[in-house]
């Protein structure tokens, strides 16, 4: 690192100090901290959630991923593309959600099941979220240590101390002022700027590769692989472990059942100014990542033709001097990319990668902490308590919870030795509490005879199968037949299974779905508490509404989602004609290459230059917005998750509490 990449490093250093304290006055309630007000916009929601995905840890695991799979995995999960669009456009559980007003899923069960359920749910989801968290800080502080060429250890007041460990410190210090500051409106503005400056960094990085590395010396280490361990050539990929088509097959059930389940970014299910805002905001989140791909896939393929190729067999022995040194096995194998890269980059962009990953850690970080801690205060501490708090204190006790979070994470990451690979780790913890709560979210918001019983069984059974199979991997290793997400579809099979059954079993009367989603006569409610009634999506005909898009969508929403499907399912026909070719004329080596260079590179890297546009206008046009909100709001401190008769506290308090016809208007 030189002085001008430590200059560039600096950059987000000074930036989430200067937003830190700049936003920290918009913070006036516990729904400000919370959910930012409920008053972000669908680019803010967009920009700032895809900060989650690009810290350190998050590089790492992709990496271990592509070196291990190549491009074959890309071309499988075409088969996901499909679903998963009309999952995103549609607003499947998020629009229903964000509708019943909760600020954390576990108060929805209360609204949906009963107290005792919102509190047992807290505590598994929290648990299961601070261990599935623990391993995060310890691997980006680790990364940037080796990236940035430091010594492994350090003499501290006589003492040897990991110079990771004192990284991750730092890094959980400076996470802890940004969630402290202002809460999430803090973390959105701060989230959205760092990737909004991140696009316009992806670009200059791959400019920079491009210039070094041609596509030939890529492809050349791509294709010298072993027969069945094709790196381009996905009808030859037979012989590779956990990364093949089973792993997207499965991963594609699970993602869709639980989905929004996993809350390590609860708030910002709640966060949108309105249903179709939230909807919005995933949907433009899938377009920003696939700008966000080329500089990944690029990353990687780079290193490993860095590693592999003879034109860079000088560099490649200095960093594999570098590795032999790491002792850890699991460490040396996830560590390979980033060593390389640290190497390879010239001056000046290794700076520019360097705060890219730490503004993902940031970005990462502060989210996690802000989620873990605001469910173990709403959805374990609160309900336990026979009275409410006093608003500055229960922003109080949401700030000190998000220390206790990072002192946790602090100490297991120091503590724990991880022995799988990053995704695997985060699909067999995410399961502890997702394999359960997926058919609780869903019979809960979209079946009327799903019952309390139903749910505790299914998330008794799908997490007790999930913890099983974590145990059985650290029993027997490798020699358990299953890995993190085999487990993980067990588990929610059996899971969806025991909540449809046992919900007809106990069912007595159907749940009132129009009071839960503020609904019909219930949908004055809205307008009694100052919030925009939108039109609640109606079943008609029509290839908008084959694809999930209702009345809400204006002219442009319809123009983004429908230029998504139809992007999206231009490359699922060349996936489908690609493979019945190849199964009854398969494509050389050559061709695969060729196609990879496109589709793989080519095309990632327009979309990169496009978002990097795109986004930048729509992000600061939101964080504008959402200040000049703030300032306008009406505050109620009665609106702080509290559940009283299966309503929020601040409905229970309205003066009339008979449903009256409500004015009902579309958000344009």
């Amino acid at each position: 690192m030189t002085i001008i990449d430590w200059l560039v490093f600096g950059l987000p250093l000074v930036l989430v100090l200067g937003v830190g304290l700049l936003t920290q006055k918009y913070m006036r309630s516990v729904a400000d901290f919370l959910s930012g007000g409920r008053l972000a916009g669908p680019y803010l929601l967009a920009v700032a959630k895809g900060e989650l995905q690009a810290g350190a840890v998050v590089f790492v695991a992709s990496f271990e991923v592509i070196s291990r799979s190549g491009f074959t995995l890309v071309w499988w999960s075409w088969i996901a593309v499909p679903v998963t669009l009309i999952v995103a456009i549609s607003g499947f559980v998020v629009y229903r959600y964000r509708e019943t007003r909760a600020m954390t899923l576990a108060q929805f069960f209360e609204l949906r099941y009963s107290k005792r359920f919102r509190i047992f749910t807290g505590m598994l989801g929290f648990a299961a979220g601070i261990i599935n968290f623990g391993i995060i800080p310890a691997v980006g502080a680790r990364c940037m240590v080796y990236f940035l060429g430091l010594p492994p250890t350090v003499n501290l007041l006589s003492t040897t101390v990991s110079t990771s460990i004192l990284l991750m410190a730092v890094f959980l210090s400076i996470t802890v002022f940004i969630t402290l500051s202002g809460g999430l409106i803090t973390v959105m503005v701060t989230d959205c700027i760092e990737g909004i400056l991140s696009q316009f960094f992806y670009i200059i990085i791959i400019a920079a590769l491009l210039m070094m590395f041609s596509w030939s010396q890529i492809s050349e280490v791509l294709t010298n692989q072993p027969e069945g361990h094709s790196l381009i050539n996905p009808f030859d990929s037979g012989g590779l472990k956990d990364f093949n088509i089973w792993y997207v097959l499965m991963s594609l059930f699970v993602g869709v059942y639980g989905t929004m389940a996993w809350q390590n970014a609860s708030a910002y299910n709640s966060a949108a100014i309105t249903p179709h805002a939230s909807v919005m905001g995933g949907i433009l989140g899938r377009w920003r990542e696939s700008g966000k791909v080329a500089v990944v896939t690029l990353l990687a393929v780079c290193a490993m033709t860095y590693l592999s190729h003879p034109d860079f067999a000088r560099g490649a022995a200095a960093v594999h001097d570098q590795l032999a040194q790491i002792s850890d096995p699991q460490t040396r194998k996830q560590m390979e990319v980033p060593v390389a890269l640290a190497d390879l980059l010239p001056v000046g962009v290794r700076g520019i990668l360097c705060a890219i990953l730490v503004m993902g850690i940031f970005g990462g970080d502060s989210t996690h902490l802000h989620s873990w801690s605001g469910i173990f205060v709403q959805d374990v501490l609160m309900p336990l308590r026979r009275k409410p708090f006093a608003p500055k204190q229960h922003v109080r006790v949401l700030r000190w919870a998000v220390v206790g979070v990072a002192v946790f994470a602090f100490f297991f990451g120091a503590l724990f030795q991880q022995t799988e690979y990053i995704v695997m780790w985060w699909a067999v913890t995410t399961a502890i509490y997702v394999g359960g709560a997926g058919a609780c979210i869903i019979g809960g918001l979209y079946w009327r005879k799903g019952t309390t019983a139903g749910a505790w069984c299914a998330l008794i059974t799908g997490s007790g199968l999930s913890v099983g199979g974590i145990l059985a991997r650290q029993i027997y290793g490798t020699g358990f037949p299953l890995n993190g997400t085999q487990i993980s579809f067990i588990a929610t099979l059996v899971a969806i299974t025991i909540y449809i059954v046992v919900s007809l079993l106990t069912c007595r009367g159907d749940h009132d779905m129009d009071r839960l989603l503020h609904r019909g006569k219930y949908a004055a409610i809205k307008e009694q508490v100052g919030e925009v009634v939108e039109v609640p999506p109606r079943r008609s005909l029509g290839w908008g509404k084959l694809i999930g898009m209702d009345e809400n969508f204006t002219l442009s929403d319809k123009w983004i989602a429908g230029g998504l499907f139809g992007w999206s399912m231009l490359w699922v026909g060349i996936f489908a004609i690609g493979t019945i070719w190849n199964l009854v004329a398969p494509w050389p080596e050559s061709a695969w290459s060729t196609y990879w260079h496109i589709a793989g590179i080519g095309v990632p890297i327009l979309m990169s230059v496009v978002t990097a546009i795109w986004f930048t206008w729509g992000g600061v046009r939101d964080i504008r917005g959402l200040f000049a909100r703030l300032k306008e709001q009406r505050i109620d401190h009665l609106y702080d998750g509290t559940v009283v008769g299966h309503q929020n506290r601040d409905e229970s308090s309205l003066p009339n509490q008979r449903p009256q016809t409500a004015t009902v208007m579309n958000q344009k």
